[in-house]
C-alpha cells in the first residue's frame, strides 16, 4: 500500500497548485489594469490642472496689465484687442507654440498652447484629448479674449467638460 502512492503517473491536469497560480496570475492582471485606469485618471486630472494653472496666470497678466495702463493714465486702446495676451507673462509655457491660424492649430503638437490673432483667441489642444468633451466635438479648447470697460477676459467659445468638471 505504501508503493501505491509512490507510483509514477501522469499529474492532473487541473492539480490545486495550478488553480492557485492562475487565480494569483489573474489577480496580479486585474490589479495592473485597475492601476493603469487610476494612472490615466490621474494623468487627465493633472493636465486640467495645468489648464486652469495657465488660464489664471493669463487672466492675472490681463488684469495687471490693465492696472498699470490705468495708473499710467493712458487710458485702454483698441490696439490693446489684438494683444497676445502670452506677451503679458513673464515667462512663457514651454508648451507655448505662438501665433498660429486655426488651420495651423489643427496640425499642432497634443498639449500645445496657442494663440490666434484672427479670432483673437487663446488656444489648447489637449494631451490626452479623450478627457475634453466639446459641443462642437473641436479637438480644441478655445478662449475669446474680450473686454469693453475693466480687463480684458478670457471667456470659453463653447462649454468644454474635462472629466465632469466646467473647463472654464
Amino acid at each position: 500500500m505504501a508503493n501505491d502512492r509512490l507510483q509514477p503517473g501522469p499529474a492532473p491536469f487541473l492539480s490545486l497548485r495550478m488553480i492557485e497560480w492562475s487565480l494569483v496570475a489573474a489577480l496580479i492582471v486585474v490589479l495592473a489594469l485597475v492601476f493603469m485606469h487610476k494612472v490615466r485618471v490621474l494623468q487627465g486630472q493633472a493636465e486640467l490642472s495645468n489648464v486652469k494653472t495657465t488660464l489664471g496666470a493669463l487672466r492675472t497678466a490681463l488684469v495687471l496689465d490693465h492696472l498699470q495702463h490705468s495708473v499710467s493714465s493712458r487710458g485702454t486702446d483698441l490696439a490693446l484687442l489684438q494683444r497676445n495676451p502670452f506677451e503679458l507673462l513673464q515667462r512663457r509655457p514651454t508648451n507655448y507654440l505662438g501665433e498660429l491660424s486655426r488651420a495651423q492649430a489643427a496640425a499642432a503638437p497634443d498639449g500645445s498652447w496657442m494663440f490666434d490673432p484672427v479670432c483673437v483667441c487663446v488656444g489648447y489642444r489637449p494631451l490626452y484629448a479623450e478627457w475634453l468633451v466639446s459641443p462642437s466635438g473641436e479637438p480644441l479648447a478655445w478662449y475669446q479674449l474680450s473686454g469693453d470697460a475693466g480687463p480684458w477676459q478670457l471667456t470659453a467659445k463653447e462649454a468644454y467638460i474635462w472629466q465632469g468638471q466646467v473647463m472654464n
